[in-house]
Formats: structure tokens, C-alpha cells, sequence
């Protein structure tokens, strides 16, 4: 079975590959760094999670799961830095060993979204986490087969939401992708570069956060959350 979903997700990555240019071929850090100040200071032990064919410029140390395309499109790139293979959930590095842990665009895909948040937590200090938005999937119609989580950051908390079977299929048309990635000019081309705070999830987090992952059965997880509700005024009152 996992060579059987393997085969279909680099079948959809490669149809991706042949019709459309990726949004983050505009450097990833030429963005991010209009909304966080990463604060990276020279001698600091920097790790990127999932580097991909992204790797974060200030990145000490690399790490990716599959040598080969297979939650991502572009081919591996390390410029010539370390690269471990290692699973997000299962990190080979000490406990607090890094100064700062940068995953960008992976943790939607992952298996278990607080195992995953737990192994980051334990071998950094401080660190960002950056994923897609439901809204971004949706209009790029590309989650199916790919994505398993919608996220949304409130304060210091991530919160993970299944996705359903509809929600995969976003718009179900190419149409806001082939205008996005297309070579004819379009304002909303400017629109969606100037507004990535928008179509992504962007969380910085010092020392410690919390995670709430919510299950399609109506069941919930929780890490470093407390699952006491507010009370909510009656209407009558």
C-alpha cells in the first residue's frame, strides 16, 4: 500500500510538473521575511525540516525524508550543505541542539501532526513552521493525494484539521493555477505574491507551542493545549 500511494502522489507531482510553475519559485525567504524576523545570528545551529528543493540560505543542517520527489515537486537541493535523511517524527539529533528549527511546507503532509510537533520542539530552542492555508489548496486545487491537514495558527497554538474528501478536490478546475502560473500578466498574479501572509499558515514559536489536531470521527488531540471550553452566554440573557 505505501508503494501504491507513493506511485500515485508522484504521478499528480509530475502532472503538476509539466503544466505549471511552482508559487514558491519566488524565493521562499524573499517573502517570509517581510512578515518575520527570523533573527538567525552568525555560529547559531540552524535545522530545515523538509528542505526540499527550498533549503532555508541560513540552514546549518538539512534534513529530508526521501531522497526522490515525493511530497514535493522540484528535485533535492542542498548547496552543499549536511543533509540527513530522517523522518520529521522520529529525528536523530539532542535535545535541544539547534537554535532555531525551520519546517516550511511539510507539516500538512505528515502522519501525525504532534509526534511531528513534539520532535521539533525537543531538538530546538525557537523555530518557524510554515504551511499552506485551506484557501490556498482549494484554489490550487492540488491537496488530493498530497496534503492531509488544513492548519490554522491562533496565538501560540497550531490547530490541524483533517481534510474531508470534497475539501481535497478545492475547486476542482485548474483555472486559478493556469492564471497564477500562466505568462500572460494578471492583477491577481501581484495579488497572490503580495499577500502570501494570506495563503499561508506562517507560526513562529519560541521555546514551546501547542497543537489541537481534529479528526474527521469528531475526535481531537491535544498537545500543551488545555481542552477547557469557555462558556458561551445563553441567547435568551
Amino acid at each position: 500500500m505505501p508503494g501504491m500511494i507513493r506511485s500515485i502522489v508522484q504521478n499528480q507531482l509530475g502532472r503538476f510538473r509539466r503544466t505549471m510553475r511552482h508559487p514558491d519559485e519566488v524565493s521562499r525567504l524573499e517573502y517570509q521575511s517581510r512578515y518575520i524576523d527570523f533573527r538567525i545570528q552568525p555560529g547559531m545551529r540552524v535545522l530545515d525540516i523538509g528542505s526540499g528543493g527550498h533549503p532555508f540560505p541560513y540552514a546549518t543542517i538539512l534534513v529530508e525524508r526521501f531522497i526522490e520527489p515525493v511530497f514535493r515537486y522540484e528535485a533535492l537541493v542542498t548547496n552543499n550543505k549536511p543533509l540527513v535523511l530522517a523522518d520529521i517524527h522520529h529525528l536523530p539529533f539532542p535535545t535541544k541542539s539547534f537554535d532555531f528549527v525551520y519546517s516550511s511546507h511539510v507539516l500538512q503532509n505528515n502522519e501525525d501532526p504532534i509526534q511531528a510537533s513534539l520532535e521539533i520542539m525537543r531538538v530546538g530552542k525557537r523555530g518557524y513552521i510554515e504551511t499552506p492555508t485551506l484557501g490556498k489548496d482549494a484554489l490550487f486545487a492540488w491537496a488530493r493525494n498530497i496534503q492531509r491537514w488544513h492548519v490554522v495558527g491562533i496565538g501560540s497554538r497550531l490547530c490541524f484539521f483533517e481534510y474531508t474528501d470534497r475539501q481535497l478536490d478545492g475547486i476542482n478546475s485548474s483555472a486559478w493555477r493556469d492564471l497564477i502560473h500562466g505568462n500572460k500578466p494578471h492583477a491577481l498574479q501581484e495579488a497572490f505574491r503580495n499577500n502570501q501572509d494570506i495563503f499561508n499558515v506562517m507560526f513562529p514559536w519560541e521555546e514551546t507551542f501547542s497543537v489541537v489536531v481534529f479528526y474527521l470521527d469528531g475526535s481531537m488531540r491535544t498537545l500543551n493545549a488545555s481542552p477547557e471550553a469557555t462558556p458561551v452566554p445563553s441567547l435568551s440573557s
